[in-house]
């Protein structure tokens, strides 16, 4: 595979992360920018990502993570995003695809059933995992249709994360959740 940028999303408890760096480690030059880690780098001022008052420091989390990916994968690197990118901060990328135009751009939405995602979510044992079951189920609800981008969508309730794996390095592979501006 040529280097290009996959963001794989859904709500929390969903399998991105895990399946994101397992993804990264099938290239033989990939990274795998885990969104999380840029709001860890806010020491002073940081507002909870899913509270409506962080609307402002998301678009700039999401710049910096859009112009990461897009640098990496122009530096001959598979590059793999993991985190909650909807349909609303797609943006971001559009405008880095745009500065960037041989680089493919693929999208990749993971969505278990609402109860088995709440379910995994709460199952989260990882030192300040998301597992509150209110900005669980309200991302979750946010993901519950992104309209043009349900081609993009892979229902994983009933896979195990080598399954998911493999369905999403098939239809990353296929050019199927390719995303062209």
């Amino acid at each position: 595979m040529p280097s290009s940028v996959l963001v794989l999303t859904g709500p929390p408890g969903a399998g991105k992360s895990t399946v994101a760096a397992r993804l990264a480690r099938r290239h033989e030059k990939a990274v795998h920018l885990h969104t999380d880690d840029f709001w860890h780098c806010i020491v002073a001022g940081a507002i909870p990502p899913y509270e409506p008052a962080s609307r402002s420091q998301n678009e700039t989390v999401m710049d910096v993570i859009a112009g990461a990916a897009f640098t990496y994968a122009s530096g001959g690197f598979v590059t793999v995003v993991d985190g909650i990118v909807g349909p609303w901060m797609l943006g971001h990328f559009r405008r880095q695809a745009s500065l960037h135009p041989s680089v493919p751009f693929h999208y990749a939405a993971l969505r278990p059933l609402r109860d088995v995602t709440l379910a995994r979510a709460q199952a989260r044992t990882a030192p300040g995992a998301l597992v509150d079951g209110r900005p669980v189920l309200a991302m979750w609800d946010q993901f519950a249709d992104l309209g043009e981008l349900e081609r993009h969508v892979l229902d994983t309730s009933d896979e195990d994360v080598a399954e998911t794996e493999a369905r999403v390095a098939e239809a990353f592979a296929s050019g199927r959740l390719r995303l062209r501006f």
